[in-house]
């Protein structure tokens, strides 16, 4: 296949992921369910596990091993960007004012999952070897701490805003505590994966002390340097977007020389980026959001690409009702307990749970990371992707079945009171 060839196939294979993914989110949103979950479902839908079981296997031919490269280094851009937009979203006056609903769910809805995939390492490691012949070691069990923890923030939002619970207690816990667990989750990704994503690279030590001094000179001199700059009111007639996008690709492009994978840099990127008083810029956020959701479907079909639920045997529907039991429960017991105990009511405190319980697109980034970095493979890699789509899937229906079996509470109090002192009426 020659230069003009590839190129004329991966313009029409963008148009067909973009299409496809456009229809299946339509869907989706009329089923109830976010957007990510329809084109999550196009990505997959185009891959081995629907498309390539047709006669003729026509994934291979819309996928040749020829337009693969491509096709992924434009996904990898979107979800730099992607990336980039959750650490810029969260809002650090949140943060610092949450209160202790906060710091509570937040501890507890990572620290639970985590500590119960360990242990589930541990005990049954004969279960996991079935599956994962590399399982365990140092970086392994990480990965599965943060995998069975992790929140999906930027979907969290968006399910926030599309049931009206933007501004209210119930939707400013959730989003808050979601930003606090995705900082600590992807700081311990980060220090479980420095030096493996690429063999010639630094140790895991040496990446890990660079990783530190490039994030001090990001925060200490960048994020400064960056702040001036954008004061200046000729600087701000140029454009944030310019300023914005090259710093999540420069950062993202360190940090995969530094050992790791490109993700952690434009993460990275988001947290530095100055806000106008420390909220995000409407000015950066929508063409960024608008250029990650017009790339993002590349990324759901480079995964759908790689997941092959035909692979699923027996050992492997029992390790993912392990692995859905602990971070189902893990998420939901911890997070409702934790609104209790500090003050939320009961279908408050019932909907924050279900909110965290959210995993999407942020899960698939970290799987992905895994898979590439060669933590996992490709049977554990099907079992949480699936894992993924079963807790975001849950998230609308649960929300749905709280507001039945409980009369509406008023949702009261101001975005700057303490969660911990927000009383349900």
């Amino acid at each position: 296949m020659d230069t003009e060839q590839v190129t004329a196939l991966v313009i029409a294979d963008v148009g067909l992921i973009v299409v496809a993914s456009w229809l299946m989110g339509a869907l989706a949103r009329r089923l109830g369910q976010p957007t990510v979950i329809g084109q999550i479902v196009a990505g997959i839908a185009l891959g081995p596990t629907l498309l390539g079981r047709l006669p003729g296997d026509p994934t291979k031919d819309l996928f040749p091993a020829e337009v693969l490269p491509f096709l992924t280094v434009l996904s990898q851009v979107a979800v730099v960007i992607f990336m980039f937009l959750a650490g810029y979203e969260i809002n650090y006056r949140q943060l610092r004012g949450g209160g202790r609903s906060v710091l509570a769910v937040a501890a507890l809805a990572l620290l639970v999952p985590a500590g119960l995939s360990s242990g589930a390492v541990t005990l049954f490691d004969g279960l996991f070897a079935a599956v994962e012949p590399d399982a365990g070691g140092r970086t392994f069990v990480l990965f599965m701490a943060v995998a069975c923890s992790v929140t999906a923030l930027p979907v969290l939002v968006a399910i926030v805003r599309e049931r009206g619970l933007a501004g209210t207690p119930t939707g400013t816990v959730a989003t808050t505590a979601a930003g606090v667990m995705d900082v600590v989750a992807w700081l311990v990704l980060a220090a479980a994966f420095a030096g493996t994503a690429h063999g010639d690279g630094p140790s895991w030590l040496a990446s890990l002390v660079l990783i530190v001094l490039f994030s001090a000179v990001m925060f200490l001199l960048v994020r400064p340097a960056l702040d001036r700059l954008l004061r200046r009111s000729e600087s701000r007639l140029l454009g944030q977007v310019p300023l914005a996008f090259g710093l999540a690709m420069g950062s993202a492009w360190v940090t995969s020389e530094l050992g790791l994978h490109p993700v952690f840099g434009g993460f990275l990127a988001g947290l530095v980026m100055p806000r106008r008083n420390e909220v995000p810029d409407a000015e950066v956020l929508q063409p960024m959001e608008h250029t990650a959701a017009l790339l993002l479907p590349l990324f759901f079909v480079t995964t759908g690409l790689k997941f092959d639920i035909g692979t699923l045997d027996g050992d492997g529907l029992v390790l993912l009702a392990l692995i859905l039991f602990i971070a189902v429960v893990g998420k939901l017991g911890p997070a409702y307990a934790a609104c209790r105990f500090t003050g939320l009511g009961t279908q408050q405190s019932a909907r924050v749970a279900a909110l965290v319980n959210t995993r999407g697109l942020t899960e698939l980034i970290v799987l992905n990371v895994a898979l590439e970095a060669g933590v996992i493979g490709p049977g554990l890699f099907t079992v949480l992707v699936l894992m993924a789509l079963i807790t975001t899937f849950m998230t609308g229906p649960l929300l749905t079945l709280i507001a039945r079996r409980d009369r509406p509470e008023k949702e009261i109090g101001r975005l700057d009171q303490p969660a911990g002192k927000i009383q349900a009426q």
